[in-house]
């Protein structure tokens, strides 16, 4: 999201992700994500499209059949309600619902890829929930995960603002935060310098540099304390820009450098 009012909810365009253990290593293969206007993933609605499905109370007049777990999830959210028990729901035990959280309980996600962002400042994160807007307010559903902690330990292998460039470094490069906290909250205060580097053949290349302020703190969720765990990165542009260029110096100007040394030389000899 960011100040010209545009937001992005579960962006899925030009992201890819991966299944790790709680050491890091891959236990899945990259998943690549399509943009689609459906939320049914049930495996039984597929083949039996006729199917209307309970709400469980939470039907209007737009929503009137759920027939998968996301399904009743997403009816509950526009009610307002918090559905905590999805192990009662005949949608969410029909998909495993309640066996895909233990088995992913101590699992992490590696996520790479690049976002395209209006040139004004704004932010992005990464936080557990389902995301939806109510009452113009940016909201994380966390009801359904039943009060688990969250370990937002992360490491930052790669995070740049445009083409790279020689001799460019990326302050967050390589960044990793292991803590023995849990439902921390990561924010990088991110200021983005554009820059422009001229080749000695005249290309041009249009990139950003950046500096980065950090902080954090954790969350008691219990305590009703505001906030969301996870890494949030906000991010403005700076109005000025920085430019490079590569240039070869001339053999002239090489025997005057030659010259003032040995000028220099003969001077403390003296």
């Amino acid at each position: 999201m960011d100040v010209a009012g545009m937001q992005q909810l579960d962006i899925k365009q030009n992201l890819m992700k991966r299944r790790i253990d709680e050491n890091g290593k891959p236990t899945g293969d990259v998943i690549v994500q399509k943009i689609t206007n459906s939320t049914v993933d049930s495996k039984d609605v597929q083949s039996n499209k006729t199917k209307c499905g309970s709400c469980y109370g939470a039907e209007t007049a737009e929503i009137k059949c759920c027939n998968s777990c996301e399904d009743v999830r997403e009816a509950y959210r526009k009610k307002g309600w918090a559905l905590t028990s999805p192990e009662g729901i005949e949608q969410c035990q029909e998909e495993g619902w309640a066996q895909m959280l233990k088995e992913q309980e101590k699992e992490g996600c590696n996520v790479f890829g690049y976002l395209e962002v209006n040139k004004v400042a704004g932010n992005f994160h990464f936080a557990p929930g389902k995301s939806f807007q109510q009452h113009r307010v940016h909201v994380h559903d966390l009801q359904s995960f039943g009060g688990r902690k969250f370990n937002t330990s992360h490491i930052i292998h790669k995070l740049s603002f445009g083409e790279e460039f020689p001799g460019i470094v990326n302050p967050l490069d390589g960044h990793r935060i292991s803590s023995d906290q849990d439902s921390g909250m990561y924010q990088y205060f991110i200021k983005v310098v554009p820059t422009v580097y001229k080749k000695l053949k005249g290309e041009e290349v249009k990139s950003n540099q950046y500096s980065v302020t950090k902080h954090s703190k954790y969350i008691r969720l219990n305590m009703g304390e505001q906030g969301l765990p996870g890494v949030f990165i906000a991010y403005e542009l700076s109005p000025m820009i920085i430019q490079y260029a590569e240039r070869t110096k001339s053999f002239s100007h090489f025997l005057t450098g030659v010259c003032a040394i040995i000028g220099g030389v003969f001077t403390g000899n003296c």
